[in-house]
């Protein structure tokens, strides 16, 4: 039976496009079929979607370990968004067939071959042992506080025992989670503190949203501020409902919420008109939507045709 798993790398390069793409093709050439890639210069950080059957996401996601190891110096990055490796984050997603203990048996011989690499790797969410680690722990102080050596007797997974970064490409935090929804709303008429305390008030830690993580940040290249989110599962938190959260405070201080894009593939909570309408997100069609192209997908490869159109850009 044909398993499809996805892969969501994040990588702390988001300036140099020519760089993003190469990256983007060398995952594609690996075998895997890429759904989506984006760059945010002030994060100075890309996000590339694809899938495939485990043996193609596990090659393309090696390949794209090498080229990250390879091009991208975490030395002389700065971006608002906490990193500590230049592939920062390397989740796994069971879909079609699959389940999680595929995406963590995939999540665990991918994170092996990444740490012979010479690049530390941090197990996180499902592949963790025990399960659920989170990448705040991980990634607290970024690069910089791992410099000298692991912080607060932190020990890398991979190679085991390892106490210090890749002087370059810094560390990996590998995973195995459900699909989750990566979005980021757009203020105006405040400043970055208010997006702060917004943010504090409801992701999940501070006694928000169940799921939430989000952060207030200023994009300094735009000159704007956005209240930057993660959703662990759009179907039992509503984003319609943490939308309207930060409407209302965001309403209070004196502002506006201008728009919401989405980072990556739609889930299906996004594709009903009445979300897309009250969340402000542009129309993205059809290739963004992840059932979609997942359903696409298994009828090409269980058919012989292979075809899938280009949606990358």
């Amino acid at each position: 039976m044909l398993k499809v798993l996805e892969c969501v790398p994040n990588f702390s390069e988001g300036r140099d496009l020519s760089k993003v793409r190469a990256l983007v093709d060398t995952i594609a050439a690996a075998g895997a079929d890429v759904l989506d890639w984006s760059a945010d210069p002030d994060h100075h950080r890309s996000v590339i979607t694809f899938i495939g059957d485990e043996k193609s996401v596990e090659e393309s996601a090696l390949a794209a370990a090498r080229f990250a190891l390879e091009h991208i110096d975490l030395r002389s990055h700065v971006g608002v968004h906490p990193r500590i490796g230049a592939l920062d984050v390397l989740p796994f997603v069971p879909l079609a067939g699959a389940c999680m203990e595929d995406a963590v048996a995939v999540a665990h011989r991918v994170g092996r071959r990444v740490g012979e690499l010479g690049v530390p790797v941090f197990y996180y969410a499902v592949a963790s042992s025990p399960p659920a680690r989170g990448l705040a722990e991980l990634r607290r102080g970024g690069f910089e506080a791992m410099r000298a050596g692991f912080p607060g007797g932190l020990v890398a997974d991979e190679p085991p025992g390892a106490r210090f970064p890749h002087p370059t490409a810094g560390a990996t935090c590998v995973g195995a989670r459900e699909v989750l929804l990566a979005w980021n709303v757009y203020v105006e008429g405040v400043g970055l503190e208010d997006a702060r305390a917004v943010a504090a008030q409801i992701r999940e830690r501070g006694g928000g949203f169940q799921g939430l993580r989000a952060l207030g940040i200023h994009l300094p290249r735009q000159d704007r501020v956005q209240i930057s989110m993660n959703l662990e599962d759009p179907d039992r938190t509503s984003p319609v409902a943490v939308f309207e959260a930060i409407d209302r405070e965001i309403a209070k201080r004196g502002g506006r919420v201008a728009e919401t894009e989405v980072i990556g593939m739609l889930p299906d909570t996004l594709v009903h008109p009445a979300a897309v309408n009250r969340l402000l997100l542009p129309d993205l069609g059809p290739a963004r939507v992840l059932s979609r192209r997942v359903s696409q997908y298994v009828r090409e490869h269980t058919s012989g045709h292979t075809e899938i159109p280009d949606s990358a850009e």
